[in-house]
């Protein structure tokens, strides 16, 4: 979900500032001249400002996103019993995820601004993360992702120790929780150490990765821990 921008280093200022860059290009910024040569000179750069100009899917250009896309959702894509899904925080930069990585699962998506809810899937809910047990019944998903939702906007210990619980019950035996977080003092308000509900999820060795928490090579430490609630096969 959405909040601030402070931290340069941080995996939301370059989203920012990206998308910045790629409006002006695009032509619907009232700078977009400073990027002209650009176009011409990298072609990478000019091809995804072509896409965003279609409406096409642009990819977040970062490591941790890289890992997300090519490595995350591929392996629970893979996996025949996760059929549910929900995706929690919603912007540009996501608005294809239903359609090219969960087009074959029930696929929702959750962020409190009523202004990102064009990002979502036709599957939307409007509210915090904190309020899946008035949208959603117990035991309603296989797999919850929620990346870049703490320490953005989801702060406060109670806070987040209720939106894990809302996770956890609203996960069936057996079901799968991501949580993505930048490690860096600013953007770590609360060590997930200290989450009451956190402690009861079973940390879950992620194949792929070899490990339940993963830290990408980004200067803001974005980090990838795997859950999962008890009761189910592993």
């Amino acid at each position: 979900m959405s909040a601030k921008r402070t931290s340069a280093g941080s995996d939301a200022f370059k989203r920012e500032a990206e998308e910045g860059t790629l409006r002006e290009a695009a032509g619907t910024g009232t700078q977009k001249w400073r990027q002209v040569g650009r176009l011409f000179t990298d072609w990478h750069f000019a091809s995804r400002v072509i896409r965003k100009r279609f409406g096409l899917p642009v990819p977040m250009d970062t490591e941790d996103r890289r890992v997300l896309e090519q490595v995350i959702f591929p392996f629970y894509r893979s996996d025949a019993s996760i059929k549910t899904v929900l995706f929690v925080g919603c912007d540009w930069y996501t608005r294809h995820y239903g359609k090219y990585f969960f087009a074959d699962v029930d696929y929702w998506t959750i962020e409190y601004a009523p202004e990102k809810r064009k990002f979502g899937a036709p599957q939307h809910v409007v509210g915090p993360l904190e309020s899946l047990a008035t949208h959603f019944p117990a035991g309603k998903f296989d797999l919850i992702l929620c990346n870049g939702v703490y320490g953005w906007g989801l702060d406060g210990r109670e806070q987040i120790d209720s939106a894990f619980e809302q996770c956890r019950s609203r996960l069936r035996p057996g079901g799968h929780l991501l949580v993505g977080w930048d490690d860096i003092p600013e953007r770590a308000p609360v060590p997930l150490s200290e989450i009451p509900s956190l402690q009861q999820f079973e940390k879950f060795i992620f194949p792929p990765l070899g490990t339940w928490r993963f830290v990408t090579d980004t200067p803001y430490r974005h980090t990838y821990d795997f859950y999962r609630t008890g009761g189910g096969t592993v």
